[in-house]
């Protein structure tokens, strides 16, 4: 089984206007509507068993229907035996929401394994305060965080919030966070400061995006430096076509044992699915 650890869908009613003004903004092509419809579509075509949806917040008074949207598609799970499409949601949380703690605590008690943070669209760098408060409180309550990581096309004329350095200065603010999953390998468009600087943390990177621009060479020293037990099959969808980067990947010859890990057994310890 294949799991793609890093998908957006959007409810119906918007994801037509929002994956076309996301696309503008990004100069980047969807390879699928934005749907749910539109995932397991190309889950299917491509052999992806399980993928987890990562919605963002851009302001604090989303959490509760995007909490909803999480919860609707997780009680779609039972369902789904016998379809091969397994869709698992976090939700989202915003640095600035004055009910942080106890929107944290409403995310565990409903079952939702993580959340997913954003610092370019939520305008704050990953070693600031606000996201220390959030990933203390996350961490104290065993849940994942996945969070973008390095640049964004929407967001180039713009410091970058999330930059290996700044994540190690987290990290060290953190005492650690072994549940941390960083998006783009690390740091996107940053390759050669991930393996300096942060490749060898123990958090996790996600192949999401950056598959079709990397190259063997660049993708084996950070494996090698890093391990292929904290690497996560990604796609980003539906900004990224999840059969080019599987067969990217595959192209790398990395051998069964490394496959295996990087799509399906990381993410299943991580999640823990049996």
């Amino acid at each position: 089984m294949i799991i793609d650890f890093h998908t957006h869908i959007f409810p119906e009613h918007i994801a037509e206007r929002t994956v076309a003004a996301l696309a503008q903004s990004s100069s980047s092509t969807p390879y699928s509507d934005g749907t749910e419809a539109g995932l397991r579509s190309a889950m299917k075509r491509s052999g992806v068993g399980i993928s987890v949806n990562l919605p963002v917040l851009t302001k604090p008074s989303q959490f509760e229907g995007i909490l909803r949207f999480a919860k609707a598609l997780n009680e779609k799970l039972p369902e789904e035996l016998n379809t091969g499409t397994h869709i698992i949601s976090f939700t989202g949380i915003h640095p600035s929401d004055p009910d942080l703690e106890e929107h944290l605590e409403e995310v565990r008690a409903a079952g939702i394994l993580g959340v997913k943070i954003h610092p370019d669209y939520q305008g704050t760098f990953i070693d600031d305060e606000p996201y220390i408060r959030a990933l203390s409180i996350a961490k104290r309550l065993d849940l994942i965080t996945v969070t973008h990581a390095g640049v964004d096309g929407a967001f180039t004329d713009c410091p970058v919030r999330c930059t290996p350095e700044r994540t190690l200065r987290a990290l060290d603010k953190l005492g650690g966070y072994n549940k941390l999953v960083l998006a783009h390998l690390g740091g996107s468009l940053m390759a050669e400061e991930v393996i300096s600087t942060l490749a060898g943390e123990d958090v996790y990177f996600d192949t999401a995006y950056v598959m079709p621009r990397t190259d063997k060479s660049t993708f084996s020293r950070i494996i090698e430096k890093h391990g292929e037990d904290k690497i996560l099959f990604a796609t980003d969808s539906p900004w990224s076509d999840a059969e080019r980067d599987i067969a990217k990947i595959k192209s790398f010859a990395l051998g069964k044992d490394a496959e295996e890990k990087i799509f399906s057994s990381n993410a299943k310890k991580l999640l823990g699915i049996n």
